[in-house]
């Protein structure tokens, strides 16, 4: 196996510090929408969009257009221009911070471009990634529209599954990248095949449980069902199966949903612990495997808690940036026993 050269750390570093700037998108993402501040700009505008309001004309155009959404006739009816602004400010946040990300990205990209310091074939690589970056604007954006339809206070359920997944893949992607570009930090010992097995397994149950979660966002379905672990005194709801055809249930009924994600949730912990009991023993692993399962332990006992409280903000947000940590983790040591059949 061709390893990298030591020159490219820099390229590792320059990496992982946009997978952080991603895992601070995540949050600011997690912050509007769960206070509903995604739907307060009525516009994309990727290059003018970067300046906020500089004018009160500008400030009332903006609050006229929001107005016209149903969004503030039945939710935020009458909370004048100053509550409009407290909800703009962070919708403006979180694009600004998008557009940051960008040019963390492009950036450096052009210089180690330049010198050398990336292969051939890794520099069509990081190009694919900055145009998956850039398509990432404008899926947002594709949410974000769902939200100004009619009857609608919120964007689509779909949409932002569609948003978050892109989003899991740019992450991933990124944070593989920058591991590929690190030499092998020690020794490890042979891998067992179930082992192995299991570490592969729990990352795809880590990726599918957050896309799960995706649809509990986007229904609100943390909201319902605040008991653990039974759902209305039973271990599955009563409505479990109310829609029709039933393959609706796993996107559409809030029962479900939330059912769905639990079962996930409780299934990725088992997983991570089965991880922890075949790998403990496996040398040059062991911290990368406890931190799968401490993360994963946390998480499970942050996502009951977040579902107890009815969803606080600052819970949720904590909650949607651990399952970032845990597949980062997942992936951290996946790229590890790939380097060690």
């Amino acid at each position: 196996m061709r390893l990298p050269s030591p020159n490219t750390r820099p390229v590792a570093i320059w990496l992982f510090l946009v997978a952080a700037a991603i895992l601070v998108m995540i949050a600011l993402g997690g912050a509007t929408r769960l206070t509903g501040s995604g739907l307060s700009i009525m516009e994309w505008a990727p290059l003018m969009g970067t300046l906020p309001p500089m004018t009160e004309a500008e400030w009332q155009r903006l609050f006229a257009l929001y107005r016209q959404i149903p969004q503030y006739d039945l939710v935020n009816q009458g909370f004048g221009l100053e509550g409009f602004k407290r909800i703009f400010w962070l919708e403006w946040a979180h694009r600004l911070w998008g557009r940051t990300i960008g040019l963390m990205f492009l950036l450096p990209l052009i210089r180690f471009w330049w010198t050398g310091r990336v292969s051939r074939a890794l520099r069509w690589r990081l190009a694919l990634l900055f145009v998956l970056g850039g398509m990432q604007g404008a899926v947002g954006w594709f949410m974000v529209a769902s939200g100004f339809l009619p009857d609608t206070t919120a964007v689509s359920p779909y949409r932002l599954v569609v948003h978050l997944g892109l989003a899991l893949i740019l992450y991933a992607a990124i944070v593989w990248t920058g591991l590929s570009q690190l030499p092998p930090s020690g020794v490890v010992g042979p891998v067992p095949r179930v082992f192995g097995a299991l570490v592969r397994l729990g990352t795809t149950a880590v990726a599918t449980t957050i896309l799960a979660g995706g649809f509990v966002a986007g229904l609100h379905a943390g909201l319902a069902y605040n008991t653990f672990p039974l759902m209305e005194g039973a271990l599955v709801p009563p409505g479990y199966a109310n829609l029709h055809p039933f393959i609706r249930n796993m996107t559409e009924n809030i029962a479900a949903v939330q059912f769905d994600h639990r079962l996930l949730a409780t299934a990725t912990l088992t997983i991570a612990l089965a991880i922890v009991a075949t790998g403990w023993g496996v040398p040059g692993l062991r911290r990368k495997v406890a931190a799968v399962g401490a993360i994963a332990g946390a998480q499970y006992g942050l996502g009951i808690w977040t579902l107890l409280a009815v969803v606080p903000i600052d819970l949720a947000v904590a909650h949607q940036v651990g399952a970032a940590l845990l597949l980062t983790a997942c992936l951290v040591l996946l790229h590890a026993i790939g380097r060690h059949p």
